[in-house]
């Protein structure tokens, strides 16, 4: 469900895509603090706001392609899932709702890292 929201923010300017990434990383903290609740379960699965919000950082200034697309949810999915320090560290460590958008966040900054290295080697920057 992400691919079509990235594909119509890509072309907004990172001076417009940050801002509202951020503030959709803020808006998931009460979003995800509820669900929890609500669920009985820390991060359950059923939970997509972070998901979303992660992957919108991992793309963040990436001009739409399929290839950089599809790189990026790889890249985001791999540190969602294995969850390298310090991703394990604060996934163990802050509870609640920032929990839940917080280790997303930080698997989206380091998918990006890894994305925006990769670029060039795809001739797409």
């Amino acid at each position: 469900a992400v691919i079509p929201i990235y594909w119509w923010l890509a072309d907004l300017s990172p001076s417009i895509h940050g801002p509202l990434v951020f503030v959709l990383f803020l808006a998931g903290i009460p979003i995800c603090r509820r669900c929890e609740a609500a669920l009985g379960t820390h991060d359950h699965s059923g939970i997509v706001w972070d998901e979303i919000v992660g992957y919108l950082i991992t793309m963040a200034a990436v001009p739409f392609s399929w290839k950089a697309t599809a790189l990026g949810f790889v890249l985001f999915r791999l540190f969602d899932i294995l969850k390298p320090w310090p991703i394990s560290q604060i996934d163990r460590a802050v509870r609640g709702g920032l929990g839940v958008m917080l280790d997303d966040a930080l698997a989206g900054a380091l998918a990006a890292v890894c994305l925006h290295f990769a670029l060039p080697f795809m001739g797409i920057f």
